[in-house]
């Protein structure tokens, strides 16, 4: 079954970071396969397998993405940053509700949705789907049944790869490989906008001139940094005027009351879990630099073009950065628990000396 390789290897030409380097197909799990064939039955059944077309052409002004296969926020700025690749077309978002808010003020996104209830009665030249899971097309087929539509990674269901990277390739593929490798690999990275009302806050909340963000907490424990107050302790040493602001979500806030505790509140300025996703892109943006471990708050940093470094574990640099990120980045294949106090103070003063030569005003 020739069209079966779609769901283990790339349709564009160019290469992509990916956690398992030659997968043959002999290799695939009967998952994998079973996967497959399930989406393709489902495609049948909904009437949707000859709607799909492999290139977004000039007379698609009108478009809706459906985004929701993988509703972190982090993967949805990743999945999402071709976006910029269409902003000469009309393009809604169907995404995951707790995403909504990222998209809210958009520069590319003219509406977004999170049930079927919102869209509106407007008639579109194409879908792009983010895969043809049976909830995507199911969506695709009850929004615009008639519709053509365009996969993003489709019946893809091979190793892990670099999104960010995917997501500009195969945007570059579909509009008909307009750009080179080097062009695409430069120029790919996540974008966020903060609206006018978060700047205002933001900027209520007078910041200090020159500090550093540490973005704390995390979901998974092989990465999620445990002794931030170290780290801290070390950047104060070298610098007695230097401050800190604590950045997170709800997962981080134990870890900020021990960190406030054991460190001069002088010293350390605690917003874990007081601002959006939005609002903290913003603290970040107006960083020094930013210190933390591979998540959402990672993403957010590449997204406002903020200087970071990022600790990294299982995925490198390669599957999770592009060349456009600000990066100054630690790995372990293992645990970022693993990555030393004295090579991330190491890695910190890189970060600053670029921020000394690069002001943001530039």
């Amino acid at each position: 079954m020739k069209e079966f390789n779609r769901t283990f290897s790339f349709q564009f030409k160019y290469e992509v970071p990916n956690s398992i380097k030659a997968l043959q197909r002999k290799n695939l799990p009967p998952s994998s396969k079973l996967k497959f064939i399930k989406r393709k039955i489902y495609l049948n059944f909904k009437r949707q397998r000859h709607l799909e077309i492999k290139n977004i052409l000039p007379l698609h002004k009108n478009i809706l993405w459906i985004n929701i296969s993988a509703p972190s926020l982090g993967d949805s700025l990743m999945d999402l940053s071709s976006r910029a690749m269409l902003d000469d077309r009309k393009i809604d978002l169907y995404t995951h509700k707790k995403n909504v808010s990222l998209y809210l003020h958009d520069s590319f996104f003219n509406s977004v949705f999170c049930n079927l209830n919102q869209v509106k009665e407007e008639k579109y030249d194409l879908v792009i789907i983010d895969s043809f899971s049976t909830r995507s097309v199911n969506l695709k087929e009850k929004i615009a049944p008639l519709a053509p539509f365009v996969g993003m990674f489709g019946f893809y269901n091979g190793p892990e790869v670099n999104r960010v990277l995917f997501s500009f390739h195969q945007m570059n593929y579909l509009l008909g490989n307009v750009f080179e490798e080097t062009k695409i690999n430069d120029i790919a990275r996540p974008s966020i906008f903060i609206s006018n009302e978060d700047l205002v806050f933001i900027k209520s909340l007078k910041l200090p001139k020159d500090f550093i963000a540490i973005a704390i907490g995390g979901v998974w424990n092989f990465r999620t940094f445990n002794n931030w107050e170290f780290v801290i302790e070390k950047l104060v040493d070298q610098n007695k005027k230097r401050k800190i602001i604590l950045v997170g979500s709800e997962n981080g806030i134990a870890e900020a009351k021990r960190i406030v505790e054991s460190i001069s509140s002088d010293v350390v300025m605690n917003l874990v879990a007081k601002l959006s996703f939005n609002q903290t892109a913003e603290v970040i943006n107006k960083a020094k630099y930013t210190v933390c471990c591979d998540g959402g708050l990672m993403h957010a940093a590449n997204s406002v073009g903020a200087i970071v470094v990022p600790l990294l574990a299982k995925l490198d640099s390669d599957m999770q950065l592009t060349n456009a990120n600000k990066s100054f980045s630690l790995y372990d294949k293992l645990n970022v628990n693993n990555i030393s106090i004295k090579n991330i103070i190491s890695k910190c003063q890189e970060a600053s000396n670029f921020s000394d030569s690069h002001p943001q005003d530039e």
